[in-house]
């Protein structure tokens, strides 16, 4: 049997090592026409077994051996050329065989070398027959196999350099997107490095996690956190809100479904679970998921298998689960309404996040940080808080935890017409917390005061639409000092319909 051009072809152009890996084992065992065989490559020290295919080849895949014990493929990596071992030569590595209960009567074994000699591996093939010459081992044979190993080789360890370098930059994307969104932890309290120093904890695991604390406490940041300091970094990190989408519609984004499953089911569909493979899924308000699903999730952190909706059979996945709640769980398993096999599944690490009002020290950090977010996206210089604002600001409880902040910062980018901003500019129950009014009137309030000063809202009834809208983006532009841009995204409309309606109403600066 020869090699094609095709064969060669596809060995230089793959850049996936495990899919390369494979290809190149494969190809070998079939010019040598037997099933079983190895490749191992070198590191740390050690002779690791990155793939293998025939008998008990799930046994012997991720196998490590010392470079300093007997083995066939370390006498090849170590004088750089290929052998051929009968049974009972002493390089076997006759532990291995052994506790496999594994028969080799003739074993080929090619180096894994660079053009400049250097080996770093080595790929064997396997004679289990009885008589043990299945294999081809006519020299100009051997040599012809060994030039397409060659190729191999150097093409694997092309794919090995790619992928580093290709992780190194994924990892440079991350962190200059993190820079960019300033999507990060942000403070300085006790409480905070307390959690931060768990997360670093926790990251170096594959336990579940639980994240418990009040709304708005920045759950799903810690948990991104989390997944980031750990080994699956490189792999996924899914959500899901347990309590966004009814129960069957949970159970279907979750595990997927097949063709036919249900009305509307025109074919299958990967759930969430089977996307995360290798990664992390992170559940959020977990303590919303109905009773009868979380007897599924419990299979999943349990067997590490999954079945779609209407399927009959499971498949296999490796996921870790972190998730999240604003209930007290405990609570909710002596109520009945949340399995306690499942939350001592979930809570193998707890994490508990301090509500805002409990890390006052890191408001004004928190402040900051939005200010110099808002402007950054608004292509504006950042803001600056009064000390007397700031004072106010860190006595207010915030029940919204640091959503609520996020929030209100938005709202001073777009509302104050200054770069300061100053008490005037809190709203009145940030100010006068005991005096806070209902939503609906404190928006209408805040709307007539914007288009009309305080001693003419009475008069607001006798304009007509057309004045009150002349009125109202007058007073926008004056605000944002006829930056109409700014005026416009204050105004919550697109800067086109913003000019069209200046045009229409015949509003100029010139005028």
């Amino acid at each position: 049997m020869t090699i094609s051009v095709n064969d060669y072809k596809a060995l230089s152009k793959e850049l996936d090592p495990e899919k390369l890996q494979k290809q190149i084992l494969t190809l070998l065992l079939k010019l040598q026409n037997v099933e079983r065989g190895s490749l191992w490559l070198e590191r740390d020290g050690m002779y690791e077994c990155v793939e293998a295919l025939g008998e008990k080849s799930e046994n012997i895949k991720g196998v490590r051996i010392s470079s300093q014990e007997n083995s066939i493929v370390g006498w090849v990596i170590r004088h750089g050329k290929m052998t051929i071992a009968e049974a009972g030569d002493s390089r076997h590595y006759s532990s291995m065989e052994k506790n496999f209960k594994i028969k080799s009567r003739l074993i080929l074994c090619f180096p894994l070398k660079l053009e400049g000699q250097e080996v770093y591996g080595a790929v064997q093939v396997i004679d289990t027959s009885a008589s043990g010459e299945q294999l081809n081992l006519d020299p100009a044979y051997l040599t012809m196999l060994q030039d397409m190993v060659d190729i191999g080789s150097i093409s694997l360890r092309n794919s090995i350099e790619f992928q580093k370098q290709r992780i190194e930059f994924d990892q440079l994307s991350r962190t200059l997107s993190s820079i960019r969104n300033n999507k990060t932890i942000v403070g300085k309290s006790q409480s905070v490095n307390k959690a931060l120093k768990l997360v670093q904890n926790y990251g170096a695991t594959n336990y579940p996690v639980l994240l418990y604390g009040e709304s708005g406490t920045g759950k799903e940041l810690f948990a991104e956190e989390i997944h980031a300091q750990s080994s699956r970094a490189q792999k996924p990190f899914l959500t899901q809100n347990c309590s966004a989408i009814p129960e069957n519609l949970l159970e279907s984004e979750l595990f997927g479904y097949v063709k036919g499953a249900f009305t509307g089911a025109t074919s299958n569909k990967s759930g969430l679970f089977e996307a995360a493979d290798g990664g992390t899924v992170f559940l959020d308000e977990i303590g919303d998921m109905d009773i009868n699903l979380q007897a599924k999730l419990l299979r999943v952190l349990q067997e590490s298998e999954i079945k779609p909706l209407g399927g009959t059979q499971t498949k296999r996945i490796d996921i870790r689960i972190i998730s999240a709640t604003n209930r007290n769980l405990e609570e909710e398993v002596r109520s009945g309404r949340f399995r306690e096999d499942l939350y001592y599944r979930l809570n193998v690490l707890p994490l508990k996040l301090p509500a805002l009002r409990e890390r006052r020290e890191d408001i004004h950090l928190l402040t900051g940080h939005f200010l110099s977010r808002e402007a950054a996206h608004s292509h504006m210089l950042p803001k600056k808080m009064s000390n007397e604002a700031m004072a106010v600001m860190e006595k207010y409880n915030w029940p919204g935890n640091i959503r609520e902040l996020e929030n209100m910062v938005k709202q001073f980018q777009a509302m104050v017409p200054g770069d300061t901003i100053s008490i005037k500019d809190l709203p009145l129950h940030i100010v006068h917390p005991g005096t806070k009014p209902p939503v609906e009137n404190r928006a209408r309030k805040q709307s007539e005061k914007t288009i009309l000063p305080s001693d003419q809202q009475e008069a607001l009834s006798s304009l007509t639409w057309k004045e009150m809208e002349y009125a109202y983006i007058m007073k926008m532009l004056e605000k944002f000092r006829w930056n109409i841009s700014r005026a416009a995204r204050a105004a919550e409309v697109n800067r086109s319909t913003f000019d069209s309606r200046m045009k229409k109403l015949g509003i100029s600066k010139n005028n």
